[in-house]
C-alpha cells in the first residue's frame, strides 16, 4: 500500500467506524460487480438487477448507494477527501503547488487501487453519453468544490467571476486530461499529462508547436 493510498483512499481511513467501512465495502462490492459486468457484456447490457445478484445485495440496495448505474461507474470519493488535504498544505505554499501535489496523491491512490477501472470510465466517457453526461456534471462538483478551497487560501470570493473561470478552467482541463488518455492509449503515467495540463494553466501555452 503506498503512502498516498493510505490517507486519500476512503477505505483506508483509521478514524472510521464500523458501520462507515462496511458502508465502504457494501459501495466497492457494488462496483466491482458492474465493472465485472461490463466487462463481460458492455455497459448497455449491464442492469442494475444483475449488478445486484452480482454483488449480493438487493437492487434497492443499490439504489441506496448509487441513484443511476453512471453514478456507480464514476467514483466520487475523492473530492471531500481532496479538499481535506488542500485545506492541510500550508498556508504559505503557492495555490499551484498545493494543487498539484493534492492531484497527484489522488491520481496516486486511484491507480493503486484499480489501474484498469480508471481507464475503463475513461473510456466509457467517450463512449457512452450518459456517462460523459455524468462526468460532465461531476467535474463541475469538483470545480465548486476547488472554488471554496480557493476561496479559504486567498480570501477571494468563491462566487466572483474570477474565482468561477479559474476553477472551472482547471477542472475541465483534467476532463480534456482524462479524455485524451483514454483517447489516444497513452501509454505513459497519467500524472505526465496531469503535470502538462497544470503547466499550460500556470504559464499559458507553450511557444511553437505544442
Amino acid at each position: 500500500m503506498t503512502a498516498a493510498r493510505s490517507r486519500l483512499s476512503p477505505a483506508d481511513r483509521p478514524q472510521l467506524g464500523l458501520r462507515e467501512r462496511k458502508k465502504i465495502k457494501t459501495r466497492e462490492a457494488i462496483r466491482d460487480a458492474t465493472y465485472a459486468l461490463i466487462r463481460e457484456q458492455g455497459y448497455d447490457a449491464t442492469t442494475i438487477e444483475q449488478i445486484a445478484d452480482r454483488a449480493e445485495v438487493s437492487p434497492s440496495t443499490v439504489f441506496r448507494y448509487f441513484p443511476t448505474k453512471e453514478d456507480i461507474v464514476l467514483t466520487d470519493e475523492y473530492d471531500p477527501l481532496m479538499l481535506e488535504e488542500l485545506r492541510a498544505r500550508p498556508a504559505d505554499e503557492p495555490w499551484m503547488d498545493s494543487l498539484r501535489h493534492v492531484i497527484h496523491m489522488s491520481l496516486d491512490a486511484m491507480m493503486a487501487e484499480d489501474p484498469d477501472a480508471v481507464r475503463m470510465r475513461a473510456h466509457l466517457g467517450i463512449q457512452v453519453p450518459a456517462v460523459r453526461s455524468r462526468m460532465v456534471e461531476s467535474m463541475s462538483e469538483t470545480g465548486r468544490m476547488l472554488r471554496g478551497a480557493l476561496a479559504e487560501r486567498t480570501g477571494l470570493d468563491p462566487d466572483s467571476l474570477d474565482v468561477r473561470v479559474y476553477a472551472m478552467s482547471l477542472t475541465g482541463g483534467l476532463m480534456e486530461v482524462y479524455m485524451h488518455w483514454a483517447e489516444t492509449g497513452f501509454q505513459g503515467e497519467l500524472v505526465d499529462l496531469v503535470d502538462r495540463a497544470l503547466d499550460v494553466l500556470e504559464h499559458g501555452l507553450p511557444t511553437g508547436n505544442p
